[in-house]
């Protein structure tokens, strides 16, 4: 099957981006530029580069945040570099995936990635 690369980028749950959460505007772009796939997973625990600790809180609306996306490598790079004018953004990585299996009648995609 095809060869794509995995975006993760994170973030908070709390995080704005003028009125917006930021997952959101994430997520309206990856979909406007016609990405293969993403999912937005919340995290019960997370630290990063600040010692602000994430823990998960049934009322709280601050926990961690990981976007995956799925797609081709030079549109991934071409994607990331689309949301520097974004803060609240964390580490964003690419790493290499294989896709095993697809749902029938998705687009195929060029095993090249």
């Amino acid at each position: 099957m095809a060869r794509m690369k995995l975006l993760r980028i994170y973030t908070d749950e709390a995080a704005y981006f003028g009125d917006e959460r930021v997952f959101e505007v994430v997520a309206a772009r990856a979909s406007g530029a016609e990405l293969a796939g993403m999912t937005v997973v919340r995290a019960f625990f997370g630290f990063g580069h600040s010692p602000h600790r994430h823990r998960h809180h049934l009322l709280e609306e601050d926990q961690p945040l990981i976007i995956e996306i799925i797609d081709e490598s030079a549109r991934l790079r071409a994607f990331a570099a689309s949301l520097a004018d974004i803060s609240g953004i964390g580490l964003i990585t690419l790493e290499a995936v294989e896709i095993l299996f697809e749902a029938p009648g998705l687009p195929a995609q060029s095993p090249n990635g």
